[in-house]
């Protein structure tokens, strides 16, 4: 059964998830887009052979498979709801409603049906081991008790010919209580193991994978295949117990050709605070040697980058005077090497700062891992939100690079990289030691994707003692929680008595809602207003902070993003505005709302997010008080516009 291939990616730091109707509405009326009229839904024959009716099915884009005839009370819905289920690029809440519908026609349970529909993803895809694994996290995060009781299937599942489902098994025994009945399974033979390894980062719980430690660690034994040996080592990555240990137990895998890559990269997540220096020392002896030893054209790889990155990391830990011969090395066959990620969904580089040395070549490796383009911008000392904002308003910007401003105050900057894409910028460090801004000048992104590149006179020095630069923002607090909807979602009703509407409005602020949205007025206009929120979503004050916590869990189809992919490669993200037989006009910029208008004979595909505007942890510098201070703030003022 084939499934169409979707192309997922996000857009905009905006919270405009809580326009949507309440959270028991089924909406399916996905296709209002200005002035166009909505479509009727899609006929589909569902009297017919399964064949026919996968074929049918498949042929929909993901907005009218949603709109498409579904009730609980007749088997004959059941392929609509599978696939649903099994269709990438669909919200959270869309798949969460399929399962439950397929739940309730075959009368069975959501690890029955999870485990079902994970037999039809197909391992050659890349979108459907996604799937795949979105369905796995679905499946594990079943109430354990629920988990216990399938324990034989899990057993079952490990003998698959899908790969993904084998994993899934290994980790659903893990997660019932059942590993020593998952290691037993895994030690049949090398290609059931891999399978066990794979499963181990799928165990949600930390304190269950930290329990796996052993078995893993007893896998990186010579007396053990090498590929076998390779996935060990990159499981060990997610095994939080003895980091300590894992970190000297990898470590000589750096000095084998066969391992390099994979330990150097378990290597890197090792936090710098368990690395001991003694091992750290022998790590860098062997990586130094290894540059020295890479032809020149060789020297750009990601391996190479990586295994790099790790000596950069190393040497701050080696004694003063031999961390300067050691980069003295370094800096004779390559130029330092700083690596940044983009995180997915959550709207921020993964590197808050880092430092260089005045004066040197630095070469800045942009990972975009977000499913959005972003860019890369160096500024002067103190001008990350002018830039910014002037960048904002150059969607085209003819002559120039898109969002980013001729101007004085811009030292190093890149062009828009694509999702899943990496750029390398490489560029002299400064003379003047100072703080210099990095920023993502995407039209809004500034207030949450920013860090600062520290240039200091001697790198070395600095390492001994580093010291964090001041935010650039003006944003003086600090990380408290990454939070989820489960941290949260105890008792909402007690945790929302006797809030403060003026700390609660203070917060809305702070949290940058107020940039992108008005209450009773006051604020941006970019997303909807939120006064009357509480009132659309029926009081369901869990249904409210679900979507302030978990944004992509529904999509209000009029604030859904569309990804254009023009004939020439060209990617256009934005809001459809209108659309007629031959051209769509698309909002691409909040900041300069003139529609884009596409002609239909250049586009290749087009495609809906099905993540949401809103990034994740917006909230994660706030506490679970301000949280509900801020939840509290939009109850009541919706209260008091209701009675006005």
């Amino acid at each position: 059964m084939s499934r169409v291939s979707t192309f997922p990616f996000s857009l905009l730091a905006v919270f405009v998830c809580l326009a949507s109707g309440t959270a028991q509405d089924h909406q399916h009326d996905h296709g209002d887009h200005g002035d166009k009229p909505t479509e009727p839904p899609p006929r589909i024959f569902l009297d017919k052979s399964p064949r026919v009716i996968w074929y049918q099915l498949d042929r929909l884009t993901n907005e009218r498979l949603l709109a498409v005839e579904r009730a609980t009370d007749d088997v004959k819905y059941a392929p609509v709801y599978t696939a649903i289920l099994i269709r990438a690029g669909m919200a959270q809440q869309d798949r969460e409603e399929a399962l439950l519908g397929l739940v309730t026609i075959n009368k069975s349970d959501a690890v029955t049906e999870l485990l079902a529909t994970l037999q039809e993803t197909k391992d050659d895809d890349k979108e459907q081991q996604r799937v795949g694994r979105q369905l796995a996290a679905m499946l594990l995060h079943q109430p354990t008790e629920a988990l216990v009781a399938k324990a034989s299937e899990f057993q079952a599942a490990t003998r698959s010919a899908n790969r993904v489902l084998r994993s899934t098994g290994y980790a659903g025994l893990i997660a019932a209580g059942k590993a020593d009945l998952a290691w037993q399974a895994a030690s049949q033979d090398s290609n059931a193991t891999l399978d066990y390894l794979a499963a181990v980062p799928l165990v949600p719980a930390a304190k269950m994978r930290g329990s796996l430690r052993e078995s893993v660690v007893s896998l990186l034994s010579e007396a053990t295949p090498a590929n076998v040996r390779k996935a060990a080592i990159v499981a060990l990555a997610s095994v939080p117990s003895n980091v300590e240990a894992n970190f000297q137990v990898v470590a000589p895998f750096v000095a084998e050709d066969a391992y390099r890559t994979p330990a150097v990269r378990t290597l890197l997540r090792i936090p710098t605070d368990k690395r001991d220096a003694a091992t750290a020392k022998q790590l860098v002896d062997v990586l130094v040697e290894h540059a020295e030893k890479t032809p020149a054209d060789q020297r750009t790889t990601d391996e190479f980058v990586d295994a790099m990155q790790l000596a950069d990391q190393l040497i701050a830990l080696v004694p003063t005077k031999e961390a300067r011969s050691y980069r003295d090395r370094l800096r004779a066959v390559t130029v330092r090497v700083v690596r940044i990620k983009t995180v997915e969904e959550e709207m921020r580089y993964d590197t808050r700062f880092f430092a260089v040395e005045a004066g040197r070549p630095v070469q800045v490796v942009l990972n975009n891992e977000d499913l959005m383009p972003h860019n890369f911008v160096i500024t002067t000392p103190g001008a990350l939100q002018e830039v910014a904002i002037a960048g904002a308003l150059l969607t085209q910007n003819p002559g120039g690079t898109p969002y980013v401003p001729k101007s004085d105050k811009v030292l190093h900057f890149t062009d828009m990289v694509q999702p899943h894409q990496q750029v390398r910028l490489t560029f002299t460090a400064p003379t003047e030691p100072g703080e210099y801004p990095y920023v993502c000048t995407f039209p809004r992104h500034w207030m949450r994707m920013y860090g600062v590149m520290i240039v200091v006179e001697d790198l070395d020095v600095w390492l001994k003692d580093p010291k964090e630069p001041t935010d650039p923002t003006g944003n003086n607090r600090s990380f408290v929680q990454n939070w989820t909807f489960e941290d949260l979602s105890g008792d909402v009703a007690a945790n929302l008595r006797g809030r403060s509407p003026e700390i609660g409005a203070r917060i809305f602020k702070e949290a940058t809602c107020a940039q992108c949205h008005k209450v009773a007025g006051q604020g941006g206009a970019v997303g909807p207003e939120l006064t009357d929120v509480f009132q659309r979503w029926k009081r369901d004050s869990l249904g409210v902070l679900r979507e302030i916590i978990d944004p992509s869990h529904k999509i209000d189809p009029k604030f859904a993003m569309q990804i254009v992919l023009t004939v020439d490669g060209k990617i256009v993200t934005g809001i459809v505005a209108s659309e007629d037989k031959d051209t769509i006009s698309m909002i691409v910029n909040p900041e300069a709302p003139q529609p884009t208008v596409i002609k239909r004979d250049d586009i290749d595909e087009i495609e809906k997010s099905s993540k949401s505007l809103m990034p994740k942890a917006l909230l994660d510098r706030f506490t679970k008080d301000e949280i509900f201070e801020l939840l509290g703030y939009l109850e009541q003022v919706g209260s008091l516009a209701a009675q006005d």
